[in-house]
């Protein structure tokens, strides 16, 4: 059985975005991957390579002003090097953001990582959850209890650090960093048996 490598590729303003990453990083572990976390504000030639012999490579940022950070739009910019010669043609991507308000406007972010992995040729892995806290017998301690189909997404008060992060997103995401290594599996299974 092969073991993939899964990279996630992250900025985090005040630590909420980081401790979605992390949890993402357990939920891969916990599936089998050697994991990899990038803080693309701090980004290395060797970490560079690393992305570059990924498997699949999960996109995470907080959400300001309806989309990714500053700092995730210039790492963004910065893989045009990889575009050029489709160094990342046929990886698998994923996402998942962090805003303060419930919506808050984290879906375009998270349209803004499809769009990134597509212009890559990259095959996006979408959450695979249906959505919770959705009824009257619901709870917002449910998986995706925003209700997202495309990636992860958390809401954290802005008055409050790190450590409030909501315990369902921090679930959602391990369930987000399990969902791409699993499929992660499946695509190197399959491209050594063809």
């Amino acid at each position: 059985m092969t073991t993939p490598v899964v990279s996630i590729a992250y900025h985090s303003g005040f630590g909420h975005t980081a401790v979605l990453a992390e949890a993402v990083r357990a939920g891969a572990v916990e599936a089998g991957a050697e994991v990899h976390l990038i803080k693309v504000d701090e980004i290395t030639d060797e970490q560079w390579e690393t992305l570059d012999r990924s498997d699949a490579i999960v996109f995470g940022s907080p959400t300001y002003m309806g989309t990714a950070s500053g700092a995730f739009h210039v790492f963004a910019e910065g893989t045009s090097n990889r575009w050029y010669t489709r160094a990342w043609q046929d990886k698998l991507a994923a996402g998942f953001t962090n805003s303060a308000s419930k919506s808050g406007d984290k879906l375009h972010t998270l349209q803004f990582f499809q769009t990134l992995a597509a212009q890559h040729g990259m095959h996006w892995v979408n959450l695979g959850l249906l959505p919770g806290w959705n009824s009257s017998t619901a709870s917002e301690n449910d998986l995706n209890r925003l209700g997202f189909f495309s990636g992860a997404a958390a809401q954290s008060n802005n008055d409050q650090g790190a450590e409030a992060v909501h315990k369902a997103d921090i679930a959602t995401a391990e369930h987000l960093g399990r969902r791409v290594t699993e499929t992660a599996r499946v695509f190197t299974q399959g491209r050594l048996a063809a």
